[in-house]
């Protein structure tokens, strides 16, 4: 708390004295059309994922039914409590790359008889396989969200990814919905989204994306549709920039799919760099390669315009954030990464591009939710942190289910060395109460930034806000010290004749909320 009262201290004292710069300030003009909002944000666009890699599910999700910690039946309460107040819409499992090797009649049935696996994708290490379907599925109901499911195209065969839907679906009577039974689950569960595989283009089975469409068209012909639930089918799509996989995958495919996945980390793959040791360069590098998922996002949607100008078919972000080597002395194979204020401004960054794009991108999945790159929580043993990328997904929950607003936004630049990049990311939405939402991040580490805003087709009487930010720009949250990036309320906004002007201070993910 003292450290809370700190910071907000810190920051209201700030703001006056940014005037005389805001007056210099004239670049970030916004205009929001309040009376345009045509499309929904659709609350899966802020989804996690987990997957069988290092200690996201065992540890960081199950402990057992024994464990000293609290627990729902051997899952974390505390885990639990968090991502339930941040609205988490959907849930991705078994993976990535895990999700082609395993094989899911291995994780069902009486824990003391299922056979144990190798993760040869995340350590080499051995699993007992303790953590499966009815796990997940209970995972899921805990947290009120959906269960989004990647089946296995790499090594599996078409009837054990039918056998599964009709598994976890089938209402009547079936050798698989009579096993379900058998296992203590009577009635079948409502699973709409299921993934067809996972990077069909590498560790999934490194596929030419031709022979990937046929693959997808032969597994979805037999996956059904048992009534009520209906299958949302997402095939694998393009890693990154790979525009010609989108291309092939639309044209030969697409009337079979629902949704096309996109994975895109922010990472440098020559020189991943420390998570918590860096310098401006570093945190430069990492705000422009996150901007990159903008030109990707439009050029992907392009390509699916030409086969799909009615937009039926969802762009499926289910992989996206930073990857930094691994946190000295842990298991290079467990992707285990600190999380700085450098990865809250990425997340709102992205947020805000998803936000913008709704009416194509359905669905986005951060990497991933404990204890993996970009995670929202950490733990060790019964200790658990809230990262400051956790608090920028709270500051965001508000987005979900509303209105996307139309803005236009011209920003100031922000440089280093030869290089520039706008210095303001910016979204807005409007809830089912009326109520204006604008999210906005600084880039810029250094100066603070005023937005003038012009508000059209209504008008706002108040308004209220929170910034999250720090004096560092390596700030992070440790089990010792689980407060040092957190929300404050944020009183650097002001109301205008035609809206409002907003003064960011630097490096800082501002959200406000006007009525």
């Amino acid at each position: 708390m003292k450290r809370l009262l700190t910071l907000v201290a810190a920051v209201c004292c700030l703001l006056p004295s940014l005037k005389s710069y805001a007056n210099d300030n004239t670049k970030n003009r916004l205009i929001i059309n309040a009376d345009q909002g045509r499309h929904i944000i659709s609350r899966h666009l802020y989804g996690h994922f987990s997957e069988h890699l290092g200690h996201c599910i065992y540890g960081g999700v199950w402990v057992g039914e024994d464990s000293a910690i609290p627990t729902v039946r051997g899952i974390r309460k505390d885990v639990v409590e968090a991502l339930r107040q941040i609205k988490i819409p959907n849930l991705r499992w078994p993976g990535g790359c895990f999700a082609d090797t395993y094989h899911w009649m291995d994780g069902v049935g009486p824990r003391q008889r299922r056979p144990s696996i190798v993760n040869t994708n995340w350590g080499g290490i051995t699993e007992d396989n303790h953590f499966g379907t009815h796990e997940f599925m209970d995972l899921c109901e805990q947290f009120g969200c959906e269960p989004y499911i990647c089946g296995n195209v790499g090594s599996g065969t078409i009837r054990e990814m039918q056998q599964w839907v009709e598994y976890l679906t089938f209402n009547g009577k079936s050798p698989m919905a009579d096993l379900r039974r058998a296992n203590g689950r009577d009635n079948p569960w409502s699973v709409r989204f299921w993934g067809v595989g996972n990077e069909a283009w590498g560790c999934g089975g490194n596929m030419r994306s031709e022979y990937y469409a046929d693959v997808f068209r032969r597994f979805v012909t037999y996956l059904y549709d048992y009534e009520p639930n209906r299958l949302y089918k997402i095939a694998s799509g393009p890693n990154d920039d790979s525009y010609a996989w989108t291309e092939t995958l639309m044209r030969e495919a697409g009337p079979y799919l629902n949704g096309l996945s996109l994975h895109y980390y922010t990472v440098d793959w020559a020189n991943k760099g420390s998570a918590t040791q860096f310098d401006e360069i570093g945190w430069f590098k990492v705000m422009k390669k996150t901007l990159f998922m903008k030109e990707l996002i439009e050029r992907h949607s392009t390509v699916m315009d030409r086969y799909d100008p009615g937009k039926r078919v969802g762009l499926v972000v289910d992989e996206w954030g930073t990857w930094y080597e691994v946190e000295p002395g842990t298991n290079p194979g467990f992707l285990y990464q600190q999380n700085t204020l450098r990865d809250a401004v990425v997340a709102g960054i992205n947020l805000n591009i998803f936000n913008t794009h709704c009416e194509r991108v359905r669905m986005a999945n951060i990497a991933q939710m404990v204890n993996v790159l970009q995670a929202v929580i950490l733990t060790q043993d019964e200790k658990m942190v809230l990262t400051p990328t956790y608090h920028v997904f709270d500051l965001y929950k508000v987005h979900q289910e509303a209105t996307f607003l139309p803005i236009q936004f011209e920003s100031a630049d922000y440089s280093l060395n030869s290089d520039k990049i706008p210095a303001v990311s910016v979204s807005a939405s409007q809830d089912a109460r009326g109520r204006i939402h604008v999210t906005l991040c600084n880039l810029d580490p250094h100066q603070p930034n005023r937005v003038t805003a012009e508000l059209r087709g209504t008008s706002v009487t108040r308004f209220s806000g929170r910034i999250l930010t720090a004096r560092e720009i390596t700030a992070h949250n440790t089990f010792e010290m689980p407060n040092e990036v957190q929300p404050a309320k944020f009183d650097g906004a002001r109301l205008t004749g035609s809206g409002f002007e907003v003064m960011l201070p630097s490096k800082s993910v501002v959200a406000l909320e006007l009525e």
